[in-house]
């Protein structure tokens, strides 16, 4: 590592610490030529995740996207806004896991699975936009679903 302040490489690490839950080792290091210290991060370095749209077309993953239709849904629901970036970063995890290359199809559904477990209002309302809701029976349609999955299965009386 290069001295910020007289570009020597030679330093000695004083402390190592894992941050951002252990997505990132923060070193304190000192110069060996000049005795300053400067703190430097070490992440993993993510492989691109793109994204194909319906039309085929690619473009690279936006965690703003997600993150801004994330905020769209939940408006005016008690959802604070470290929650919303933790939905987000849950649903980039569960996308790199599928592979550098997702479909427009695959986003929608991991947001559509978070919400879910978070804010049933909030799931509805991004529903109505990803799937195109065009009637009151597509409403009534998805709220079923969501209500089924909620209950569980029922079994047949006796």
């Amino acid at each position: 590592m290069r001295c910020p302040w007289c570009g020597r490489e030679d330093d000695r690490v004083i402390d190592s610490r894992l941050v951002e839950r252990g997505a990132a080792v923060r070193r304190r290091r000192e110069c060996r030529a000049c005795h300053r210290r400067y703190t430097t991060f070490e992440r993993v370095e993510e492989l691109g995740l793109s994204v194909i749209k319906r039309d085929g077309s690619r473009e690279p993953y936006d965690r703003e996207k997600v993150m801004a239709g994330l905020r769209k849904a939940l408006t005016n629901r008690p959802v604070g806004e470290e929650q919303v970036d933790e939905l987000a970063v849950r649903v980039e995890r569960r996308l790199r896991r599928k592979g550098p290359r997702v479909t427009s199809q695959d986003v929608g559904l991991e947001v559509l699975a978070e919400l879910r477990k978070v804010d049933q209002v909030a799931y509805m309302r991004f529903a109505s936009v990803y799937k195109d809701f065009q009637e009151l029976t597509d409403f009534e349609r998805e709220l079923g679903l969501l209500l089924q999955k909620r209950e569980g299965p029922r079994r047949p009386r006796r």
